[in-house]
């Protein structure tokens, strides 16, 4: 039985009216160049993500430069105890100020 159905939409194809045959070939040609601009938009997405990506590597690495040389880190390594002391201070100060009553 599927056989049966497959044979009559393959002759009734052969025998499309030729407004149908400029339909389809109309809809061949606009998929074809949807996917054309389809393909291009990919290409410039994946460049951008690419450059995107490096810019962020080297600015992540500039800035862990940064934070190994800077002089907040060396105080927090020396003075431990101060440093949690500040924390708590600053957290205390914080939550006093945001705190609504």
């Amino acid at each position: 039985m599927a056989t049966a159905t497959m044979n009559t939409t393959t002759t009734h194809a052969k025998s499309a009216s030729p407004v149908t045959e400029k339909t389809t070939e109309a809809l061949h040609k606009a998929v074809d160049s949807l996917s054309e601009k389809a393909s291009g938009g990919e290409e410039k997405l994946r460049e951008t993500l690419s450059q995107s990506a490096e810019s962020m590597a080297k600015q992540q690495k500039m800035i862990e430069e940064k934070w190994q040389s800077s002089k907040v880190r060396s105080f927090a390594l020396e003075n431990p105890l101060a440093t949690a002391g500040i924390a708590f201070a600053a957290g205390a100060l914080l939550t006093s100020l945001l705190r609504n009553k």
